[in-house]
């Protein structure tokens, strides 16, 4: 859809109303710095997309007078969060006031107002409909979780996933496994070998950011496991189980455990994908999954450069290098392999990532990136690992254009690719 003009730069009064600035047209932020948008990025906010307050932040647009970049004098600066499936492209610009908090962790996508619809700079990286908001059913969600708790009365995993994520935290994976669809979770690991800065499930007690929710505190058996993804596999449409999840630490360190049951798993039915989202921290632990029958890997990181991997996840006892032979162990053994690759624009963007980036792909043969928005503070982000400066960058979509050209194969999206993608049509085998 054409714009006659860019959006308004919004606002928010601190009371929960949002308005829009009509003396100023919104612009985006790469890095540290405040750039106009083009107007082809701009497009509607997806459904499932929210608006977030800034406060102790004044916004920055375009004076529609003068051309001239200027704060607004209104109110607080205002940010999209925006839905899975779809991949950011500039942050929200502002200016910090001296008492301005340190921002939840959420993503902060710029959006604008422009003809009574909201408007943010984003493409839609993901064709799979398997988190979207209208496909979710709450009265089926509760059904599912009264079942299946019922069912699995001494499961403690499924207790976990029903009143902890489906319930309390309305988390879009769980919802579905209680929908007896599509990719299961399967949280195993309390403890974890990475002490990232952005951990959304254990946060230092002197730290100001909380953690946005509360991590798994038991070991499962391996009992536990098989006896609730089994039916999963057999029975749901394009079927996943997924070890690692947001609610946990590092699978990898629960590696035997996660051995034992993808044997078990195996022995009974060998339908669908198994797949572990992960630090890639462990390569002969992952060689020891592989060999009892894990089909795919998702290594997580938010950058393709060792210096700036190492003082984001302040590893404990593993080197980047161990997370790119992870990636090889999955690709020699045949199976998918992709990276939840956090994007930050004006970082991820600049000409020393791509050429990391690529040289990641070539050494590693990785088959997709999953391009995920960084649901992490700006500016506490960059002083954390020492980026005191940015320079001007390519863009994300130019980036992904370039990737795209060098590197044809190479698969872009937003969640695990079931079984029938891997193996079939990937562009257009996705859930419906």
């Amino acid at each position: 859809m054409k714009l006659h003009h860019s959006p308004y730069v919004l606002y928010s009064d601190g009371e929960g109303n949002v308005f829009e600035d009509t003396t100023l047209y919104a612009v985006g932020r790469s890095g540290h710095y405040a750039t106009p948008i083009p107007e082809e990025d701009w497009i509607e906010l997806p459904d499932g997309g929210n608006l977030y307050e800034l406060p102790g932040r004044r916004a920055v647009g375009i004076d529609v007078e003068t051309g001239e970049m200027r704060l607004c004098e209104e109110g607080w600066a205002t940010a999209a969060f925006i839905p899975p499936a779809y991949t950011g492209l500039y942050l929200a610009s502002y200016v910090n006031e001296e008492d301005a908090p340190t921002l939840p962790l959420f993503c902060y996508t710029a959006i604008g107002w422009h003809d009574d619809k909201f408007y943010v700079p984003a493409v839609r990286i993901e064709q799979d409909i398997r988190q979207e908001c209208s496909g979710f059913d709450d009265a089926a969600v509760e059904r599912g979780v009264q079942a299946l708790q019922e069912f699995y009365p001494n499961n403690r995993i499924v207790e976990h996933l029903a009143n902890n994520c489906a319930l309390a935290y309305n988390c879009p994976a769980a919802r579905n496994y209680f929908m007896g669809r599509w990719e299961c979770p399967v949280p195993t690991s309390p403890a974890c070998n990475s002490n990232c800065v952005g951990c959304i499930s254990l946060q230092p007690d002197e730290e100001t950011v909380i953690s946005s929710h509360d991590r798994l505190s038991f070991k499962p058996s391996a009992g536990e496991i098989v006896e609730y993804t089994v039916p999963h596999l057999q029975s749901a449409p394009f079927p996943i189980i997924s070890f690692g999840q947001g609610c946990e630490g590092e699978p990898l360190l629960m590696w035997e455990t996660l051995k034992d049951a993808i044997y078990q798993i195996r022995k009974f039915t060998d339908k669908g994908s198994i797949n572990i989202n992960t630090n890639g921290s462990k390569p002969d632990a992952v060689e020891a999954l592989c060999q009892a029958g894990l089909t795919s890997i998702r290594v997580s990181t938010n950058s393709a450069q060792k210096w700036l991997y190492e003082l984001y996840y302040l590893p404990n006892n593993y080197e980047f290098e161990d997370i790119l032979e992870s990636i090889r162990v999955v690709n020699r053994h045949g199976g998918w392999t992709s990276i939840n690759y956090f994007v930050f624009p004006g970082v991820t963007d600049s000409e020393a990532e791509y050429q990391a980036l690529r040289e990641l792909i070539r050494s590693t043969g990785l088959k997709m990136i999953q391009w995920r928005n960084f649901n992490i503070d700006p500016d506490w982000y960059m002083e954390r690992v020492g980026i005191d400066d940015t320079e001007e960058t390519m863009g994300v979509k130019e980036m992904m254009r370039r990737l795209r050209e060098e590197f044809p194969d190479l698969k872009f999206g937003y969640f695990n690719p079931p079984m029938e993608r891997i193996k079939g049509n990937y562009e257009v085998d996705f859930a419906h």
